[in-house]
This record gives C-alpha cells, sequence and structure tokens, in this order.
C-alpha cells in the first residue's frame, strides 16, 4: 500500500483474494485512525518503509 498499489494489484502480489486485502486495509486503516491512503504513504516514508525513488515505474 505504501507503494500506491491498488487493492486488486496488492491480491496479486499476496496471492489474497481482492476482498481479503480490502478488509485488512480498512483494518489498518481503523487501527491507526487513518482516513485515506495518502496518510499510509506518508507514514511508510516517515517510517523508512519505502525511501524517494521506490514508486518509480519499472
Amino acid at each position: 500500500m505504501g507503494r500506491d498499489l491498488s487493492n486488486t494489484e496488492l491480491a496479486t502480489a499476496l496471492t489474497l483474494t481482492e476482498s481479503t486485502v480490502k478488509t485488512r486495509v480498512a483494518r489498518i486503516f481503523a487501527n491507526l485512525a487513518f482516513r485515506d491512503r495518502a496518510q499510509a504513504v506518508v507514514l511508510a516514508y516517515e517510517t523508512g518503509l519505502i525511501a524517494p525513488g521506490d514508486l518509480t515505474a519499472d
């Protein structure tokens, strides 16, 4: 999610169903009191999970 992947892309990458990913994302948002994915991306940068340039296209 920190790399700006959609739920479908996350499901494919993690070999999960899209509904499972949607549930997990919703739970993450609830636990961290996030409103949207932008806040998750900010946290990923601030904690060092991703670095500038990690979001560039392959």
